[in-house]
């Protein structure tokens, strides 16, 4: 068989139906369009988020429609209670945290955040740290580095 000799099943492709063309046509009279109104003349179209002249809900909620800024840096947050699973003066750096499984990738940048204690010395390297996270690591014997 060649490519040219394939034909779809008998049955498997119809005509479409050709409506407003008589009644011996099989689809006179309104063509499918019902009986007056808006919907049934030609050049039917209404915008998108009409209501019907109703007041419509974008119009009446200016304030809720919201902003995403698409500039804006996600950060994977790590507290300090997941760096206890370290070893004591070790450097703990994304990569690690990634195959800790704490972070869930490493292309994210990664904040440190002051959550819980550290009782060990770490050198943690990562791109950002809050002011109390630096002071309970350094207060640990351990230091912050921002890359």
């Amino acid at each position: 068989m060649m490519e040219h000799e394939i034909v779809p099943s008998p049955g498997a492709r119809k005509n479409r139906k050709r409506v407003g063309r008589g009644d011996a046509a099989g689809g006179g009279s309104y063509g499918g369009r019902g009986m007056k109104g808006q919907k049934s003349r030609s050049g039917y179209r209404i915008r998108p988020g009409f209501e019907g002249g109703q007041l419509p809900l974008i119009k009446g909620l200016p304030m809720k429609r919201g902003f995403n800024n698409k500039f804006k840096t996600h950060y994977s947050l790590v507290k300090l209670a997941d760096l206890e699973g370290f070893e004591p003066g070790s450097r703990v750096t994304v990569n690690d945290l990634y195959l800790q499984g704490i972070i869930p990738n490493v292309k994210s940048p990664v904040k440190v955040l002051g959550n819980g204690d550290i009782g060990k010395s770490l050198t943690v390297v990562a791109n950002k740290f809050t002011g109390a996270a630096r002071a309970k690591i350094e207060a640990a014997g351990g230091s912050a580095e921002e890359v």
